[in-house]
Order: C-alpha cells, then structure tokens, then sequence
C-alpha cells in the first residue's frame, strides 16, 4: 500500500521536539485546537511567489507533549515485554525490511519505547483488519500501526495519547506559492479535492467562495494540479509530502500555506492501541512517549524518516 492513504481508522480508512516545534505543531498539540479561521478585517491577499524552497526553513516536527506536563514515572515492575503488533506493508511507517524483518517509523519508535521501559519488545505483522482482533485476543498487547483514534475503536480498545496527526494542507504549482492561505484569499480559485472525502467537507464549511473540484482518487487529483487544471489541492499532508518530494510530482508542486489540524474533520490523531483496561501498559506507554520525545530521539526517528515535513 502507498504512503497516499490517509492514517486509518480502518483499512479505507488511513490516514501525523525540543527545539524546532513550530508554532501550527504546538497548536496540534492543545485540547480542541482549531483550524485556521478568517480573520474579521484580513490584509490583502499576499503575493503568489516565483521562488519558494518548503525545505529551507528548520524541518518541522510534530510535538504533542507539553513540557509543563511532565508524567509521573508509572510502576513499571510488572512489565517483562511489550509484544507489539504492526502492519505488514504500510510505508514509511511499517514495511518489511530488507533483512526480512519490521521496519519503518512505527516499528523504531516501539523499539525505542521498549528501550526506555527497559523491556524486551517483539514486533509482529499482520494485515490491518486484522490486528484489533489479535490485541482482543491476547495475541498481542499494543498495536503501532497508523491507527486513527476513532469514537468505533474507543468501543473495542483503549488507547495512548497521540504520537503524530494527519493534518490537512494545500498544494500549488511552485510558481503559485502562497505563504499564507485564508479562505478570502481563495476566493474564485481552483481548489481539488478528493470527493466526499473529509477534506471536500471541510473546505465547503470553511472555503466557501473557492470553486471546488471533486476527483475520485490521489492519482486524478494530483494529475489535475500537475498540468494546472486547478489552482491548489487540498487533502492529507503526510501523502502530500511524500508526492511533493517523490518522483511522480515531476518537481512541480510545493505546499502553500499551513496545516489544518480541526479534529472535528480530521480526527483526534493516531495512538497506540491496548487492551480495554490494561492501564498499566497504556500509562507506561504514555510515560515513554514523553521520554522519548524530550530526549529528542523522537525528533531524531521523525528527521530520518520525513524529508519534507507534514507540517
């Protein structure tokens, strides 16, 4: 499967620091945080800029711990393993490796838990639909797999604080860029979008002067901005990033603007998923994400994985 399907809460379903958090993670990171919104009395529309490089500035990483809010270190004496379940073919964040063995960003983050609960950590894969079963089953006590938090899963499974979100962002032609997008200054434009999708919603409730267009899949949508068919694309950051950077764009297209992290569209975010009740796993989990992240080893696995940032 491609890194072009969102997170997922299901399979058809998918689908995201110490010191370079900016400030649109960090808003990510707050109860309720909102989207962008119009502002009652916006400057003029900004310029469209010929010369754009998205990667100049520091790499954004993702951070949704407050450091204010540091956890108590839980009682860890009762864990021996964490027998941790994964996807098999979900890339960047879960493939087989060349070894034959898991890998991806899912896989080394789990490790790197393991390591700071000073436990030993198996990774089992399996096909998507059917890790949720394992877990309930005890054939597995925590699942790392992309899963999108969801208000179904919270029935069946408990699970972690987020450790990324899929936000929400817009694509242009590079020779179009805008720096900054609000919905008056897209007003009359192009703007593509998946139909029926979570994006299409979002941009009728917020954007309603763009002209949309609907297309069935990533290939058509992307293929539509590509020959200038639309002015701006607006779908899930992270495939978006992957394209932008890959082969397939042709080096034609770079974000514009920022993200939009508005749960109410674009879910609560991805955690790691335990068993109904099994708090001791989950707050130990909880306690290790922190660690991990404040250590920077978490900005470290997100660097080495994403070279053009989500975010």
């Amino acid at each position: 499967m491609a890194p072009s399907q969102q997170a997922k809460s299901s399979k058809s379903a998918r689908g995201l620091l110490t010191g370079l958090v900016v400030a649109a993670c960090l808003l990510a990171s707050l109860p309720g945080a909102r989207a962008q919104a119009p502002a009652k009395q916006p400057p003029a529309a900004p310029q469209a800029t010929t010369q754009v490089a998205p990667q100049a500035a520091p790499q954004a990483v993702p951070g949704f711990w407050d450091p204010r809010r540091r956890p108590e270190r839980p009682d860890l004496s009762r864990l021996t393993v964490i027998r941790f379940l994964t996807e098999t073919d979900y890339p960047p964040f879960n493939y087989t490796g060349a070894d034959g063995n898991p890998a991806g960003f899912n896989v080394d983050l789990a490790r790197s838990l393991c390591e700071e609960i000073k436990v030993t950590c198996t990774v089992q894969m399996r096909r998507f639909e059917t890790l949720v079963d394992a877990l309930t089953s005890n054939r597995g006590d925590a699942i790392i797999a992309s899963m999108a938090v969801s208000p179904q899963l919270r029935a069946r499974v408990d699970f972690t604080d987020p450790y990324y979100r899929v936000p929400a962002r817009f694509a242009s032609r590079k020779d179009a860029v805008m720096p900054e997008i609000r919905p008056e200054y897209l007003e009359g434009k192009k703007v593509g979008v998946i139909a029926g999708s979570a994006h299409e919603a979002y941009l009728k409730a917020m954007f309603t002067d763009a002209e949309l267009h609907g297309y069935p899949d990533d290939d058509a949508l992307r293929a539509a901005l590509r020959k200038g068919e639309v002015d701006f694309i607006f779908g899930d950051a992270i495939s978006l990033a992957f394209w932008i950077n890959g082969t397939d764009s042709g080096d034609c297209c770079a974000f514009s603007g920022g993200p939009f992290v508005e749960s109410r569209f674009f879910g609560e975010g991805i955690g790691i998923a335990v068993r109904k009740g099994n708090d001791v796993l989950r707050q130990a989990l909880n306690w290790a994400l922190f660690r991990v992240w404040e250590k920077g080893r978490y900005t470290d696995l997100w660097l080495r994985y994403f070279s053009v940032s989500p975010f």
